[in-house]
């Protein structure tokens, strides 16, 4: 897969809602505002050791790593559930960019404590901490702080900006409760009902791409409305729905950092690639393989950093031979 291909691959419903969140703060720049209206987000203490989180490789501090999570359940309590998106944004301060790399959930993985499983199942057996421990040790990650999303925000967001213009095609028609194919605007039930098609298309894969445009169509109405007190509205209705290792100040920073920045540009990408991963059956359960994992980490970290000729740690090594057996 080429580069210009693998990045029509993205997001989840649920992570959707936290990209928004973060680009609607982003683009705000009231951090006073920001400050007061955070305070139905759920703060979460995480260790910030790198042996603990399983941070190895030595990477450019100017970019930072955050995983993000989307939970699909429709209440508060997240203990037990599996994560059914799983992304890492980027935050890209030398070329200017924010970067989302989603990560298949059916993607087979050394989960730590030696354990081979589909990486989302990693949030069900140790919740966030774990899962973020899982993708620094398969993709020598740095990650050190999450966001986890329940999908229930989706169509609130989706409201707030007075609905999203999507081209629905003539097979998509009965799934999204239209009239009629063609470019029309969405509100948020119909929007949900659009990101979460599985029947139609390429399955999996194309149900990202659904979601990538849902999310680009909501952050240009953000983006070309300016509108404070829109800006303001979203973020105090869709804060309840956020659980983060971030501290209050440590957002502010960031939030600030990324808006003297100057960042204005997105891209994202997905892993693993087609031409290095195969799905397929083992006892019953389908798991993706990365068939080269090493190659897969080279090519993240050319995506997020913009540098080639990555060499992998010898961890990543070991869990490709070991995938590939």
């Amino acid at each position: 897969m080429t580069k210009k291909k693998s990045k029509r691959g993205s997001t989840k419903k649920k992570v959707l809602i936290s990209i928004m969140i973060i680009i609607i703060l982003l683009i705000s720049g009231f951090f006073i505002a920001y400050n007061l209206l955070l305070g139905g987000i759920n703060t979460v203490d995480m260790t910030d050791d790198n042996d603990e989180l399983n941070i190895s490789a030595d990477l450019d501090k100017n970019i930072v790593n955050i995983a993000l999570f989307g939970i699909d359940t429709r209440d508060d309590n997240y203990d037990g559930s599996r994560a059914d998106t799983i992304m890492i944004a980027s935050i890209d301060k030398i070329h200017k960019k924010i970067k989302l790399t989603s990560i298949m959930r059916d993607t087979y993985v050394s989960i730590p404590d030696n354990k081979y499983d589909k990486i989302n199942h990693s949030y069900a057996f140790g919740g966030p901490a774990l899962t973020v421990k899982t993708i620094n040790q398969n993709f020598d990650m740095n990650i050190k702080n999450y966001v986890t999303v329940n999908f229930s925000a989706l169509e609130k967001i989706v409201d707030a900006v007075g609905g999203v213009e999507i081209d629905v095609q003539a097979n998509e028609v009965s799934s999204v409760k239209v009239s009629s194919s063609g470019l029309q605007t969405l509100n948020g039930s119909q929007a949900l009902d659009y990101s979460r098609i599985r029947k139609v298309g390429n399955g999996d894969y194309e149900r990202t791409e659904r979601q990538r445009t849902v999310l680009e169509s909501v952050v240009m109405k953000v983006l070309n409305s300016k509108s404070l007190p829109q800006t303001l509205s979203l973020i105090e209705t869709l804060s309840p729905y956020i659980e983060t290792s971030f501290k209050k100040t440590e957002m502010i920073t960031l939030a600030s950092t990324v808006f003297t920045s100057g960042i204005k540009e997105m891209e994202d990408t997905r892993l693993p690639l087609d031409d290095y991963s195969k799905g397929g059956l083992t006892n019953g359960v389908y798991y993706l393989k990365p068939n080269n994992l090493i190659d897969n980490v080279i090519y993240l970290h050319d995506f997020i950093y913009e540098k080639e000729e990555y060499v992998p740690t010898s961890t990543v090594h070991d869990i490709s031979n070991e995938i590939m057996k």
